[in-house]
């Protein structure tokens, strides 16, 4: 961690932030978690390997983390992220999803250079207009988490994706998981 607000402890992570900063990230917390648990096209695990993606290629460690435990919450090996991270094309990746993350890995890395041929390989992969919606919603909202993240210097995600408790994983796979850790840490009465 990097002590970039002296207001937030040696050692902090996002609940520290969540606590220092309520009023503005409460709307956030509801925001996260109507675009990754609300009714979608795509699926759960879907929408967090979009959000681990993006947040690699940010290199946002603790979202890149956090996003694979998530994804492994819903059945997605961590192998897959972690392959999917050295090279998306060889990655063991569904042949319909990649085109969904070749979009995203694009809106983060050069966003002004969105063509209609990006949006055509996700439309030829049999996906519809909301759930490329769907899909750029996830990407927005991890290129902002990520920054900031980064921007409060919380760069380190404590848990290890390999050896996360079952206990955990279980508190994930509720459909207010985000809406339900805000709330434990300050962000709503």
């Amino acid at each position: 961690m990097k002590r970039l607000f002296p207001s937030v402890p040696e050692g902090a992570n996002l609940s520290h932030v969540y606590r220092a900063f309520p009023d503005k990230l409460a709307p956030l917390a509801e925001y996260q978690n109507r675009v990754m648990r609300g009714d979608s096209e795509l699926s759960i695990p879907e929408r967090e390997i979009i959000a681990a993606y993006v947040s690699g290629l940010n290199a946002c460690s603790f979202c890149l983390g956090a996003h694979t435990v998530h994804a492994k919450a819903f059945g997605v090996e961590v192998s897959l992220i972690e392959a999917m991270m050295a090279d998306l094309e060889t990655a063991d990746i569904d042949e319909r999803l990649k085109p969904i993350l070749e979009y995203t890995g694009k809106l983060t890395a050069n966003p002004s250079r969105m063509t209609e041929t990006d949006s055509k390989a996700v439309y030829d992969a049999g996906w519809s207009e909301t759930a490329l919606f769907d899909a750029i919603q996830v990407c927005g909202l991890f290129n902002l988490m990520n920054r900031v993240l980064e921007g409060t210097g919380i760069t380190e995600y404590h848990l290890d994706p390999h050896t996360v408790a079952e206990g955990v994983l279980d508190n994930l796979r509720s459909e207010t998981c985000y809406v339900d850790f805000g709330r434990a840490n300050g962000l709503f009465d």
